[in-house]
């Protein structure tokens, strides 16, 4: 260490340097060593080195200051001296100190280059009270009991605290040795009083005995459990050994016998049979209890318990398949058809690789109940896979055995559930699957989909291959766009429509009311259902592409009905079209087209949904302005597209139209869609648009019966589109009889319902002019005061 400086300057009795302690406690009569690094704290000591006096040290309280004030400082320290001291190579000093007299800090003198403060002593009191003695007695006595408890303490302290007279010094000898806290310290150092500090001490001291017994005791009991656990493992194993020296088998036997025997019964192919035997033999050498001998045991009943052997031939008749499909769906002669194409070819080549089915088409149309009638058709178990919402790939797959508490996927769980790998499953959702963190689902059901592959399907929980290529696959979706398309080639795409109102009717009749009169357990004497009062429900209460909503609506006439009778009041009702306001309510869906195209600006599109088709009202109109155009509704940016085309086209067709240029140049054109808050985008509102516009500009309404669709071109070409059945039937739905469509699209007319080709007129359109003469009439440009032949 450095020498120290001989030009101290000398203080006065009651000031002293002080050294700041970030988490040290110094407690009179003791000694601690510390460890200083900071310059005010080195000079403070090199000042007592040299001075050959006393150190003040006192506890900071913010562990995080470098340079503390007076507020920052505890109000009691300790006089220390100075017994060793060294320099390490970094600078701090590292010194012992000997405790000696605690002291109240007063205030801090400036004008040194440590920190010095005045202080004032504090005395202790020289002949103890006998309380402070009896104190004294009890924390000797409780200061023994906790060494011995503590394991590694030197057994000298013990006679140390025997041999410490002094209450007071007991009392801080006791308190240093405790482990708490810095500020728990300080508060005994602050307490002056004796018998009040010993009293602390005693009940800190209490305290930690009460918590080594409780652990002791914790210790002894968890030691007790270990040793019970091992003992009655060696007698578990030394009773195996002497059951096979005897030839006798207990509970676990039995238990392996019965799973060899499942095993036997399930008729596994012979390269996996020899894998589950392997893994039989190495359950019975585990441990019973043990996690792994669980999962083991859980693989090899999951491995019994499916459909391995060899399927017999499918006995399929087509003449009853095709009677169960009608007696179960009514219309969609075309799905019908194709399902039985599909079982004639499994008919005469059961082994050869079937496509596999997707039924694609809006909510409540038939897709789930389809696939049960052909598992009924052909006499096969039916097992539904809700894909909706599955965003892991583990859901397809499964679970490696790795992890604890795996499980197969949803494919093998189907297949035990159904006892058969010849069955029908159905795929329900499967454009509700979503990609995540976790892996792509739709990635894992290639597999599973493809007829070149699912012959050797790998469950990750399984880990062996299964032949599925015996299972009809069947998926169902609303929207084929949300299929991926790698999923989407491997399945052959069949469209399920809406259903026309006759349609709708039909079913009713034949299949939701005697449902539903069974669900609230009416006879067929007790409730009728005019058939004027079904046809109002299904054109004034529900607007659907297909019956969920109509069955409610059936549902809630038929509730009213069975609580007439339960209460007594009728034994038979009758229910016709004016008893409708009063059990459902006013009408929810009114015709409101001649209302809506009753005045210029206003046309009728149609449009496709994901739910069926439906109409689409266009609204424009104009004010004064600088020739902007205005687009409300939120629309899409290829909807925003057709409509700067359609104001375009109508700019360009101004001199036909009998328009001036001046019409346009100091106004603003605003087009609105209603519903605004549904997104709505498609180039196929383009005719309507620019009908609307060109009904706008020439003052004269939209006829009323008239909906289009088509894309248009800046050529004034009318370009064709898709979802055209779904579009009529909207139109029809709506009470409309005129529909406006591309020509085209003559060729997509044959997937409309014969009923509604009859019911509807159509008008092919090849320019937009074909459009303006259909929806406007022959006289749609201005003239003077008339209108001029376009």
């Amino acid at each position: 260490m450095d020498e120290p400086r001989t030009s101290w300057p000398e203080l006065p009795d009651d000031v002293v340097a002080l050294v700041p302690m970030r988490n040290v406690v110094l407690f009179p009569h003791l000694l601690i060593p510390i460890a200083v690094g900071r310059p005010k704290s080195i000079a403070a000591m090199q000042h007592a080195l040299a001075a050959k006096t006393v150190l003040g040290i006192v506890l900071q309280k913010d562990p995080q200051a470098d340079d503390p004030g007076l507020d920052g400082l505890c109000q009691v320290g300790t006089l220390a001296s100075l017994a060793h001291h060294s320099r390490a190579e970094d600078g701090q000093i590292h010194a012992v100190c000997q405790g000696m007299q605690r002291v109240r800090i007063l205030a801090l003198v400036e004008g040194h280059p440590f920190l010095a403060a005045r202080i004032e002593r504090l005395d202790e009191p020289v002949s103890p009270s006998t309380e402070a003695q009896a104190l004294a007695l009890q924390l000797r006595e409780r200061g023994v009991e906790i060494l011995s408890m503590m394991p590694g303490v030197p057994a000298e302290l013990a006679h140390v605290l025997q041999a410490t007279r002094s209450p007071s010094q007991l009392a801080d000898l006791a308190a240093s040795l405790l482990d708490i806290e810095p500020a728990e310290k300080q508060v005994l150092l602050e307490t002056l009083s004796t018998e009040e500090r010993l009293t602390k001490v005693l009940q800190i001291v209490t305290q930690r005995i009460q918590v080594l017994r409780l652990s002791r005791e914790i210790g002894e009991r968890t030691k007790e459990q270990l040793d019970d656990r091992q003992r009655r493992f060696m007698l578990e194993a030394q009773l195996k050994t002497i059951q096979k020296e005897l030839g006798e088998s207990g509970g676990s036997g039995e238990e392996f016998e019965q799973l060899a025997a499942a095993i036997d019964a399930a008729k596994i192919p012979s390269d996996i049979d020899a894998q589950v035997r392997k893994e039989l033999k190495r359950l019975e050498r585990m441990q019973d209890g043990s996690g792994e001998a669980s999962g083991l045991r859980t693989w090899i009943e999951w491995m019994t318990e499916l459909p391995w052997a060899p399927p017999a031939a499918l006995s399929i008749d087509i003449a009853t398949a095709r009677a169960t499909l009608e007696a179960d769906h009514f219309g969609l002669e075309r799905v019908k058809r194709r399902i039985v194409e599909f079982l004639a070819v499994k008919k005469l080549n059961p082994l050869g690789r079937a496509p596999i089915l997707c039924f694609v088409g809006p909510p409540g149309v038939g897709k789930t109940s389809l696939g049960q009638s052909v598992a009924r058709a052909i006499g096969r178990p039916f097992a539904r896979i809700s894909l909706g919402g599955v965003h892991d790939e583990a859901e397809i797959r499964g679970h490696r055995r790795t992890y604890i508490g795996a499980m197969p996927g949803n494919i093998v769980q189907a297949l035990r559930k159904a006892g058969a790998r010849d069955g029908v499953m159905m795929l329900d959702e499967v454009d509700k699957m979503s990609a995540s963190l976790h892996g792509d689902p739709s990635a894992a059901l290639l597999e599973v989909l493809d007829p070149e592959q699912n012959s050797s399907f790998r469950d990750n929980y399984l880990g062996v291959p299964f032949d599925l290529s015996r299972m009809v696959f069947i998926a169902t979706a609303n929207v084929i766009d949300n299929i991926p398309l790698p999923v989407r080639d491997r399945m052959e795409v069949i469209d399920l429509p809406g259903y026309t109102l006759e349609e709708k009717l039909q079913i009713a009749r034949r299949y939701l009311e005697r449902r539903q009169r069974e669900t609230c357990g009416l006879r067929d004497d007790q409730c009728e259902l005019t058939d004027a009062a079904l046809s109002a429900i299904a054109a004034s209460y529900t607007r659907e592409a297909g019956v969920r909503q109509l069955e409610r609506e059936i549902g809630r006439v038929m509730r009213a009905a069975a609580m007439q009778i339960a209460e007594g009041s009728a034994t038979q009702v009758r229910i016709d079209e004016g008893d409708l306001e009063a059990v459902l309510g006013p009408p929810t869906m009114e015709h409101e087209v001649a209302l809506r195209v009753g005045l210029p600006g206003v046309a009728t599109g149609l449009a496709w949904t994901a739910v069926g088709g439906d109409i689409l009202f266009i609204e424009a109109t104009r004010v004064s302005g600088n020739g902007r155009l205005i687009l409300t509704g939120q629309l899409g940016d290829v909807m925003k597209e057709s409509a700067q085309a359609a104001l375009t086209l109508l700019k360009a067709s101004a001199p036909q139209l009998g328009l001036a240029a001046g019409d346009f140049e100091h106004v603003d054109v605003h087009v609105h869609v209603p519903a605004g808050a549904i997104p709505k985008d498609g180039p196929s509102a383009g005719v309507a648009m620019f009908v609307a516009l060109a009904s706008l500009f020439t003052d004269r309404p939209v006829r009323p019966e008239a909906a289009m669709t088509g894309e248009i071109s800046l050529r004034g070409l009318v370009l064709p589109v898709g979802g055209i059945k779904e579009k009529v039937l909207a139109a029809q739905r709506a009470g409309l009889h005129q529909v406006l469509l591309p020509a085209r699209n003559r060729k997509d007319l044959h997937d409309v319902p014969a009923s509604t080709r009859e019911a509807m007129h159509f008008v092919w359109l090849d320019t937009v002019d074909d459009a303006l003469k259909a929806a406007l009439g022959e006289r749609v440009g201005r003239h003077g005061h008339g209108f001029a032949l376009v």
